[in-house]
């Protein structure tokens, strides 16, 4: 292993190295740990050699977050539009899920990176594909939202942050008090009535991977059905 290591050490330096590297980087200790400093020791290298290869860091992420892009499952030929969308998007989603500081890096980011506008575009192009009009799929992918790219933003995630490390889970929620399990009888209610996962952001007793296919499914059932009655924006109530 050590010889593995010294090996990759000595090996020319390119943006696909570099890149690499700082996704291992932040995967195991997080992105507030990445530094030009800190990948070029990571490397063997000097920081000033990174900067042949990455502009500054805004770039660097950017090519971080392409490389995550880049591990979401192409699309699938000769299926439904709605079997390759939900595929696409769980694909989307186990890649962030392997990467936690990815979706607040993605969000960051005043505009989209050219992996993301890739991903974008062809999630569009089965929509399309599938016989929704260019109105219907405008108002899809708002409604889709981040989720169209595997994640959402859950409720009562205080620990949500883009620096999280994947190597270490956040200490489940404690169950409510009973003074505030009285207050708020139908929230206590709803707390206990399924438990799947301790360590879930979305609240004890919630699966993060089954509450977001549950919201997944029905988007798309919806969204099912306003194709098949050929919605158009303009006949929406005001």
């Amino acid at each position: 292993m050590a010889e593995q290591a010294e090996t990759l050490r000595r090996a020319p330096l390119s943006r696909d190295r570099i890149l690499r590297a700082a996704v291992a980087l932040a995967d195991e200790a997080g992105i507030e740990s990445l530094s030009m400093r800190n990948l070029a020791q990571d490397l063997g290298v000097v920081p000033m050699a990174l900067y042949k290869h990455v502009a500054n860091k805004d770039k660097l992420l950017d090519g971080m977050i392409d490389m995550v892009v880049g591990e979401i499952d192409p699309p699938v030929p000769g299926v439904d539009w709605k079997h390759a969308v939900r595929s696409r998007i769980l694909s989307a989603r186990q890649a962030l899920r392997r990467h936690p500081w990815a979706p607040l890096a993605i969000e960051s980011r005043n505009m989209a990176t050219p992996a993301i506008l890739a991903y974008l575009d062809s999630m569009i192009e089965a929509f399309r594909a599938g016989g929704f009009s260019a109105d219907l799929t405008h108002h899809v992918m708002h409604a889709m939202g981040s989720r169209i790219l595997g994640f959402s933003q859950e409720l009562f995630d205080a620990s949500r942050s883009a620096g999280r490390s994947g190597t270490t889970n956040p200490d489940p929620p404690a169950a409510l008090p009973p003074e505030i399990a009285a207050r708020f009888p139908h929230l206590a209610e709803i707390s206990l009535a399924a438990s799947h996962d301790d360590a879930s952001v979305v609240g004890q007793g919630c699966d993060d991977q089954f509450e977001f296919e549950f919201a997944l499914d029905l988007l798309l059932d919806g969204i099912e059905r306003l194709q098949q009655q050929d919605w158009t924006s303009s006949r929406r109530t005001r």
